[in-house]
């Protein structure tokens, strides 16, 4: 016990519940907040999880006067672990109250858990895979939250770097608008890329089918594609079944790409999803009827459209083919009459992505971290 902070690791169904509902409290009269689906929280208790086959996680929660004033899940990525070949534990679903006691109190809690499973570093905030909602923001707290991502308050960067937490990794977010002054420079250059490398779009009729025909290479692609990115896992088929799932509620055709070879096989897709934000955050994140409601709506006229999953043979990767994904985001902004894209994350060396995004009008207008500290 530090001070008169108490923490528990989660176990019974009350302390589940605190544990889900504490963010929806902390952040009740937040306007930048976007809760996640409380249906795909709850998960995380489940035994039958599907992350719990390759993870072991632990959750807990901080006390005072009986009140829950914090929480944290732990997590063991032992297939990130064994690639990389490291011992780490990932902190994630970090939200505390503003006061160090309650921080420093959770915190033990994890790096005790991490040593006593072996581990020498803790990072974070990292989920079970990079599917989940990842990285601290630093910058960017008057900004709305996007259905994919954390939004927390300016002072957690002070709880988390009091303990000696480092930086290791920033994301940059950014809205994309199409060009103010439209050359046409952009549908050159992909007209170019295409016909040099003799590419061809791939079609289908509605999203059930193209679930059908791309599924496969698609995730072999994003497989390909993140290998050797931060934080990313390579896909199980729980997670891509997971995906999958979500894929009929949100995709809609209009605001998917696939380039196809001259032998008809997928050298690069992209999916872009309709912002959700508004749609879920009116009901705390609970799939009611209304709230379905909303989500169908915002599907089929978006007002904004999330940045989603790109994935690019690596064969492909250095012949310009990321301008073509790039012409066709411009021709769905103007065409679909969309404000803007939020790009959602891109680790901040990525010049080639953030490259990309200079052909339009952009703004920067969010940062995220990821925190690293050594334990022995």
């Amino acid at each position: 016990m530090i001070s008169n902070i108490t923490v528990k690791k989660v176990s019974t169904k009350k302390e589940q519940k605190d544990f889900l509902t504490f963010p929806l409290k902390l952040y009740k009269n937040n306007e930048y907040f976007v809760p996640p689906l409380y249906s795909d929280e709850k998960k995380i208790f489940s035994k039958k999880y599907f992350y719990l086959k390759t993870c072991e996680s632990v959750c807990f929660n901080a006390y005072k006067d009986n009140k829950i004033v914090g929480r944290i899940n732990a997590i063991i990525q032992k297939e990130s672990n064994r690639i990389h070949n490291e011992k780490r534990v990932r902190f994630i679903r970090f939200d505390s109250i503003d006061d160090k006691n309650v921080s420093k109190a959770l915190f033990k809690e994890v790096e005790k858990w991490a040593l006593e499973k072996g581990m020498d570093t803790v990072v974070g905030p990292l989920g079970f895979s990079d599917l989940e909602r990842e990285g601290l923001l630093i910058h960017g707290f008057d900004q709305m939250a996007t259905f994919e991502e954390q939004y927390n308050y300016s002072y957690y960067q002070n709880l988390i770097e009091d303990l000696g937490y480092v930086k290791e990794v920033d994301w940059t977010e950014s809205k994309i608008y199409p060009p103010k002054e439209d050359d046409g420079s952009i549908d050159k250059m992909a007209d170019y890329v295409m016909k040099r490398y003799n590419l061809h779009f791939g079609t289908a009729k509605n999203t059930k089918e193209w679930i059908k025909k791309y599924k496969d290479a698609f995730f072999d692609l994003l497989d390909k594609s993140y290998a050797n990115v931060y934080g990313t896992v390579p896909f199980t088929e729980e997670m891509k079944n997971s995906l999958i799932k979500n894929f009929n509620l949100v995709i809609d055709i209009k605001h998917v790409a696939v380039i196809l070879d001259k032998d008809d096989k997928p050298v690069c897709m992209g999916l872009c999803f309709p912002s959700l934000a508004h749609a879920v955050k009116k009901s705390d994140g609970k799939l009611t009827p209304l709230a379905l409601i909303r989500i169908l709506y915002a599907v089929r006229h978006p007002k904004i459209i999330d940045l989603a999953l790109i994935g690019v043979d690596p064969e492909y990767a250095n012949r310009g083919i990321s301008i073509v994904f790039a012409s066709e985001i411009k021709k769905m902004l103007i065409r679909d009459k969309i404000e803007y894209a939020e790009t959602n994350l891109n680790l901040e060396d990525n010049f080639a992505i953030k490259n990309l995004w200079k052909r339009f009008y952009e703004v920067e207008h969010k940062r995220r971290r990821s925190y690293v500290k050594k334990l022995k």
